[in-house]
């Protein structure tokens, strides 16, 4: 069975309130931001849609922001969704709908958790305590879109995908790592060298 083709969405905005208001997804790890290392990682996809303000040195990624910016994570997939739209996403597609600060994401995790769905709607990864991470996961385009409320503006992640069927893909500890804190920020230097 022909795989269908991939589309990225990296939800890169957020306002880091853990982390005193830094960017985020343009802290270093390994010497490498953050968010290049998720675009990196969806280096098969045939578009990979940014939602956030424009970030120098990242480059071969199509840039949107959220209306209004700072209204969530679901308004934020709805804004990648139609830029997704714009660049010729299918309904068939899949889209990897990914957090802008994953450390320890590889291209391997995205291969996983496609190769997962099946037959339902998308797949996420599960961390090492049993909680879905809504922003690590791969879903089916037309699903993502029929799960959208009308109003997207502060609605809740995952009040809005957990109405879809879902596949567990079980994540380590290092596959799950995103970045909150000063504490989770030191963990993953020390786990990716610096």
């Amino acid at each position: 069975m022909r795989q269908q083709p991939l589309y990225g969405i990296v939800l890169a905005g957020g306002s880091a309130r853990r982390l005193s208001g830094v960017d985020k997804p343009m802290l270093t790890v390994g010497g490498v931001p953050l968010l290049r290392r998720v675009v990196d990682a969806l280096g098969v996809a045939r578009e990979i849609v940014v939602v956030g303000p424009v970030r120098e040195g990242i480059d071969g990624v199509h840039w949107t922001r959220e209306d209004p910016p700072g209204a969530g994570p679901v308004a934020a997939l709805a804004a990648g969704l139609a830029r997704c739209a714009e660049l010729g996403c299918p309904p068939g597609s899949d889209v990897a709908v990914l957090a802008g600060d994953l450390a320890g994401l590889g291209a391997d995790t995205v291969a996983t958790l496609r190769a997962a769905i099946g037959d339902n709607d998308g797949a996420v990864l599960v961390d090492p305590d049993g909680r879905r991470q809504w922003l690590a996961g791969v879903w089916r385009a037309d699903a993502l879109r029929a799960a959208l409320p009308a109003e997207p503006a502060g609605a809740a992640l995952h009040a809005t995908l957990g109405t879809l069927a879902v596949t567990d893909v079980a994540a380590s500890a290092r596959q799950a790592a995103d970045v909150d804190t000063q504490d989770d920020l030191r963990r993953a230097r020390e786990t990716h060298g610096g």
